[in-house]
């Protein structure tokens, strides 16, 4: 029997009450969720309701549904939620609740770790690293040497500390009730299945010692690592609800050396590596540049990366929404609001490339006044999007049409699969903007 689904629980801000005494407590067999209707759902065993999307696909997902007591974990700093997570060849189902916001930037004692800290004994120095890989001296050719050999072991350094490894059935799940999150950190979700991430806020994920690269474009760029969120060769993975920023250093606040902006964020949710089955919906991007990469190259995984991504809001976000090759994407009643936000300013929503084939049908966009509908996709002349029933500021508008009129690289208006799995999906995207505020991201704070 499918499980019940969670749409009427996590409804709105409104309807939603948590049991006093657990909410308190973060702790015991389960938080119990009621909605108005006063039906009872148990947020941390829950799995994802049939026909949910690719996610629902095959034995569907899970996640720790089944963990005994001895796998259930509430935890509130980064060494707690490293022991909970344990090992990656540790399969047994296992429930990690988040209760509070963790800190990756923190060592086992929970004291606070700098950059400054994880440069220390490598011999990394942000002025010595300018000054030996300035293109006016060194030329356009990739980093080398004693600087970029720092580099790096100050970066392995970080990484071992923010990156943490999540294992096959698994849910993580924030607590109700107590600001749940995890800031600086990254959940990589690599080469196992069946994980649930649900109610988590993602902030603040930065790379203390981005890469110059020369050879990046015409003018070169700072590349950064750690995604909030990163799938790799992953399936069967569910994420709802969350709620992923920059939150507080928002890209107009970083500097620029060599003429580009030094970047030290990377992606918010990222699908590649062959990853599949893949759910994402009622979550919140916000705040963000390259949020969400579907495929890590041209060649990523032909017959995987099929995905389905509905009712998120996505709102100051510059591109990548997603950007989508190869793979099955199924775009669905999610809400993008256009409007320039702490001065994230949007170049694009959808890039279908790659023989992307995308089916993209009953979603909002809110565009200020002067901005283009042509500018809401992009490609590369292969990809593929298909579906209908786009408002453009509340006008039915056929966003392709648009794109294709105005663009030397034909958009594809059809494809080669037809989305059966499409729970939830509404008739009409009229009641998006008023919905969706209400009912995405981390919601049950």
């Amino acid at each position: 029997m499918a499980a019940p689904s969670h749409r009427r629980s996590l409804r709105t801000r409104r309807t939603l009450v948590v049991t006093a005494a657990v909410a308190a407590a973060g702790v015991g067999a389960g938080v119990i969720v009621m909605n108005a209707n006063a039906n009872p759902v148990d947020l941390y065993h829950q799995t994802l309701p049939a026909k949910d999307g690719w996610a629902a696909s095959g034995a569907g997902t899970t996640g720790g549904a089944k963990a005994d007591s001895a796998h259930t974990f509430t935890v509130s700093t980064r060494a707690q939620l490293v022991k909970a997570l344990g090992s990656a060849s540790d399969t047994a189902p296992r429930i990690i609740k988040v209760k509070g916001t963790i800190d990756a930037n923190t060592n086992d004692a929970g004291k606070k770790l700098t950059c400054a800290g994880y440069a220390s004994g490598t011999g990394y120095s942000p002025a010595s690293y300018l000054k030996a890989y300035d293109p006016a001296t060194y030329g356009k050719k990739a980093p080398s040497g004693t600087q970029e050999n720092a580099r790096q072991a100050a970066e392995a350094k970080q990484k071992k500390n923010i990156v943490f490894k999540v294992p096959a059935n698994t849910t993580i799940v924030g607590v109700p009730g107590t600001n749940a999150g995890i800031k600086g950190g990254s959940l990589q979700v690599q080469n196992v299945k069946n994980v649930i991430i649900r109610n988590l806020t993602f902030s603040a994920t930065e790379d203390c010692f981005p890469q110059w690269d020369p050879t990046d474009g015409s003018a070169g760029e700072w590349n950064s690592n750690y995604d909030s969120v990163t799938l790799r060769g992953a399936t069967n993975v569910w994420a709802d609800h969350n709620t992923f920023t920059d939150e507080p250093t928002f890209d107009k606040a970083l500097k620029t050396y060599f003429g580009r902006k030094y970047q030290i964020h990377d992606g918010a949710l990222d699908i590649t590596n062959g990853s599949d089955l893949v759910t994402v919906e009622r979550n919140v991007f916000t705040c963000h540049d390259k949020t969400m990469l579907i495929g890590s190259s041209d060649t990523d995984s032909v017959g995987k990366l099929r995905v389905t991504i509905h009712h998120n809001v996505w709102k100051g976000i510059v591109q990548r929404a997603p950007l989508a090759r190869i793979g099955q994407v199924h775009l669905y009643n999610n809400l993008y609001d256009t409007t320039n936000l702490n001065g994230y300013v949007p170049k694009y929503s959808l890039d279908s490339r790659a023989k992307a084939q995308v089916v993209a049908e009953r979603n909002a966009w809110v565009l200020p006044s002067g901005a283009k509908v042509a500018k809401l996709l992009s490609g590369d002349g292969t990809g593929s999007v298909a579906g209908g029933g786009n408002l453009v500021n509340g006008t039915t508008t056929d966003i392709v049409a648009a794109y294709n009129a105005a663009s030397s690289k034909k958009m594809k208006t059809t494809v080669n699969w037809k989305p059966t799995l499409t729970a939830g999906l509404q008739t009409s995207a009229k009641n998006l903007v008023t919905e969706l505020t209400a009912t995405t991201g981390a919601v049950l704070r």
